[in-house]
């Protein structure tokens, strides 16, 4: 059949148009189709490979080149701040301790970016400065300006000399503590072949030579020299080895958990602190004569103190009572068999939650209570005596403490169930609990300041039991706690430890502890609160 005339006009209009639009004529013939043949590119020529040890170095990292940070600059304007306000015989030391830190960071951070630096066998938080000025200028600043303000009470206060004495004895020994750990990172860092880090390690060893010159110095010349002298320094200088003992133990077995600057806040702290309950205890059992004359505790220590000082002193001996019991668990159970890996592996398995709750019972029990007695003459229980505390006459705090429980409910459930079911990211969840921690100790500073105290070291000693079941997976609590944690955790936390909370925690909490007592500046215990809770979640 014959197309008609309408659709072989179409047709031809239509042949017509893609002609044009192939640019052909309107009456051509489709061109016919050729395969097209790949060109090839022309290959670039190669660059000859370059010799070994010509290669531009990498370049450094932006906080090794910079010499003033903004947080070095915070840190150089509040110690400046308070050395100014310190006597020349404090102020010496400290300015030395912070030229020592700030030489000992510089050489760590530009030797972070050598593949063969001496500390990468400590693997630190990822993402985190080293903060080695911060973390070596924190206590001693802190200490130092609670000198200050106690030196305005000596005049009036009977017992004033006494307590500045032994904070000016436990001033040296944390500032002996942190230079301690600056000359064990020199000592790891003497080795670097950069000259720049060379440079660096220099003056931080000069400034640490310097300082220990001061330190007996300050000594000598304040005594009369002799025995008692060489056993004030002995003292002190023990804080040192501890310190250094206790941040290489932190460093090796908790990889990944601190910055070197936390390390050294962390491990300064726990010794000047233990170093306190250790003198507290020596002056109460007068070893020898000579113990009661180097030592001079002040009398003035509260009993809410002693109770927070008994009860995380039993925490914290509470790993080596487990460890050391379940070590003669297992070798009980396998002696006269072949003790095999397996073996182990199930006893502790089996047996590992008894062993640790029996062991909390025998610290919490017997050990904590002994020692309040010592130091403080507590008749009671600490526990019986934080009941009669609380139910005593204590309206206020009876509602503080449903306030409490209600907004952290609260909280946590809400918390909790938006980190599962959005997808927040963790960093601003986890700011959500600074706000709570507003919302939870203000009014306590302001209606019930004592009673916060306590309450500050109730959570602090839960905090440990709750992170050692964890770690330990202790049955049955251990895996809920773990789920728990997780779902606030991120790339900044540590596999092994989790210490977000704990930071909150002691953030507010040591502002308050460390104005207990005399205090003229009424903003002081609200620093932690205002620093955390509001400044760090903006």
């Amino acid at each position: 059949a014959r197309p008609s005339y309408r659709e072989t006009t179409r047709t031809r209009r239509g042949r017509a148009t893609l002609n044009q639009l192939l640019g052909a004529g309107p009456h051509a013939s489709p061109p016919h189709v050729r395969p097209v043949r790949a060109v090839s590119p022309t290959p670039l020529p190669s660059l000859p490979p370059s010799p070994p040890g010509s290669g531009s170095p990498a370049p450094p990292m932006a906080s090794s080149s910079a010499l003033l940070t903004g947080e070095r600059l915070v840190v150089f304007l509040f110690a400046a701040r308070v050395a100014l306000a310190a006597p020349a015989r404090l102020a010496a030391p400290l300015a030395l301790l912070a030229g020592a830190a700030l030489a000992v960071e510089l050489a760590v951070d530009r030797s972070a970016a050598a593949p063969s630096s001496p500390l990468r066998r400590f693997r630190t938080r990822p993402g985190a400065s080293s903060g080695i000025l911060l973390g070596a200028t924190t206590l001693p600043c802190v200490m130092l300006a609670r000198l200050i303000q106690l030196s305005r009470i000596l005049p009036t206060d009977p017992n004033g000399a006494q307590e500045f004495a032994y904070l000016e004895m436990q001033y040296w020994a944390v500032s002996i503590s942190c230079a301690s750990v600056l000359a064990f990172f020199l000592w790891h860092l003497r080795q670097s072949a950069n000259n720049e880090i060379s440079k660096a390690l220099k003056y931080g060893s000069l400034m640490v030579v310097l300082y220990l010159v001061t330190f007996l110095l300050f000594f000598l010349l304040k005594t009369d020299g002799g025995l008692l002298a060489m056993t004030k320094n002995g003292y002190l200088l023990c804080h040192g080895v501890a310190a250094v003992i206790l941040i290489k133990h932190i460093l090796e077995k908790f990889p990944s958990c601190s910055s070197f600057g936390e390390g050294l806040l962390v491990s300064s702290g726990l010794v000047v602190y233990f170093g306190d309950i250790l003198a507290r205890t020596l002056s109460k059992m007068e070893v020898s004569a000579s113990s009661g004359a180097f030592i001079h505790t002040p009398g003035t220590q509260s009993e809410i103190a002693t109770v927070i000082q008994g009860v995380l002193l039993g925490l914290f001996l509470l790993p080596l009572l487990y460890k050391s019991s379940l070590q003669v668990w297992v070798y009980c159970r396998t002696l006269g068999k072949q003790r095999t890996q397996a073996i182990e592996k199930r006893a502790e398995k089996g047996t590992g939650s008894a062993v640790f709750y029996v062991s909390l019972l025998v610290v919490l029990l017997f050990l904590v209570p002994s020692w309040t007695r010592l130091v403080q003459g507590l008749e009671v229980h600490p526990f019986v005596w934080v009941l009669n505390y609380m139910f005593t006459n204590s309206d206020e705090r009876l509602l503080l403490c449903a306030y409490w429980i209600f907004v952290i409910c609260v909280s946590i459930r809400r918390f909790y169930s938006i980190s599962k079911q959005s997808k927040t990211e963790r960093i601003l969840l986890r700011k959500y609990y600074h706000l709570v921690a507003v919302l939870i100790f203000s009014p306590a500073v302001i209606f019930q300041p004592a009673f916060l105290d306590l309450a500050f070291g109730a959570a602090f000693a839960l905090f440990l039991i709750l992170e050692m079941i964890r770690v330990w997976e202790v049955y049955p609590l251990g895996h809920t706690i773990h789920q728990f944690m997780n779902a606030f955790t991120d790339h900044r936390d540590s596999e092994i430890l989790i210490i977000s909370h704990f930071s909150l925690l002691l953030g507010c909490a040591l502002p308050k502890w460390m104005s207990s007592g005399f205090n003229d500046r009424p903003l002081a215990p609200f620093a932690g609160i205002l620093s955390l809770g509001i400044g760090d979640t903006m």
